[in-house]
């Protein structure tokens, strides 16, 4: 149900080149009315920065596996997404879009493993940055950036930072040992039998409530209580979730369950 990204390439991207006057001196970004790679993805990673405003319109629960990362559910089935339709066109327009599809196309990336330096890249692959006649320009005539191109190194930026904190959140979960393998049963409504998701990691509550004073403690001071509560919280939201892949005629087929 939930995995982690491939690590060859982050996932969406397909591409990746560092933006530079160079090249790139001509090209444009035009705005995204769709955002068609995300319609057959049921996952992406979340920071725990975004976890408060995620939590009322997502599931989050942690990848399986060692290397266990945040995921933001936008489906509860491999292929589903809820959020867009099969053109990338949003299909409501309340509700929460995570940060990483935001950032698509850019990122920051080390191009020398030896030195610390992250430049801004982007996907070549997308067809809103290009060398365009209409759009707004993301390299200045004498080589500066222009103001949009400066607006996303300051989101990517943050975006990196809360990458950090969102690492140190997971590796603080692992000494605790408070992950498990999580399951979720949906009891519909005159069938007998449950509807059940697995392959996904939660928080165990009753670790939770065992927790040492001097535990208890230092994750309450070090923020990551709340966050844990709204990840516990947010589940309630994969319910909804299910009923839009009904609604959508995206979720498996209820039929097939034995009616009560």
């Amino acid at each position: 149900m939930a995995s982690a990204p491939n690590p060859s390439l982050p996932l969406f991207y397909k591409d990746l080149v560092p933006l530079n006057k160079e090249q790139h001196q001509n090209f444009r970004v035009r705005p995204a009315e769709t955002i068609p790679f995300l319609a057959k993805e049921h996952a992406v990673p979340l920071t725990v920065d975004e976890f408060t405003l995620a939590a009322r319109f997502l599931p989050i629960v942690f990848s399986s596996g060692e290397e266990s990362v945040p995921l933001a559910l936008m489906g509860l089935n491999e292929g589903v997404n809820t959020l867009v339709d099969a053109d990338g066109k949003p299909r409501r327009d309340e509700g929460y879009l995570p940060g990483y599809i935001r950032r698509y196309p850019w990122m920051l990336a080390r191009l020398d493993p030896s030195r610390e330096e992250l430049s801004l890249c982007f996907d070549p692959t997308v067809p809103n940055i290009g060398e365009f006649e209409d759009g707004d320009k993301l390299i200045h005539d004498d080589g500066a950036p222009t103001v949009v191109t400066q607006e996303v190194l300051k989101y990517c930026e943050e975006f990196e930072q809360a990458a950090r904190r969102t690492a140190q959140f997971m590796a603080d979960l692992k000494e605790l040992d408070l992950l498990m393998e999580g399951e979720l049963s949906l009891q519909l409504p005159n069938v007998e039998q449950p509807y059940v998701y697995r392959g996904f990691q939660m928080v165990n509550e009753e670790k939770l409530r065992e927790l040492r004073g001097d535990q208890l403690r230092k994750i309450n001071q070090n923020g990551m209580l709340p966050l844990i509560y709204a990840h516990l919280f947010s589940l309630q939201v994969m319910r909804e979730i299910f009923n839009r892949q009904q609604e959508y005629g995206l979720g498996p087929d209820i039929s097939q369950l034995q009616p009560a």
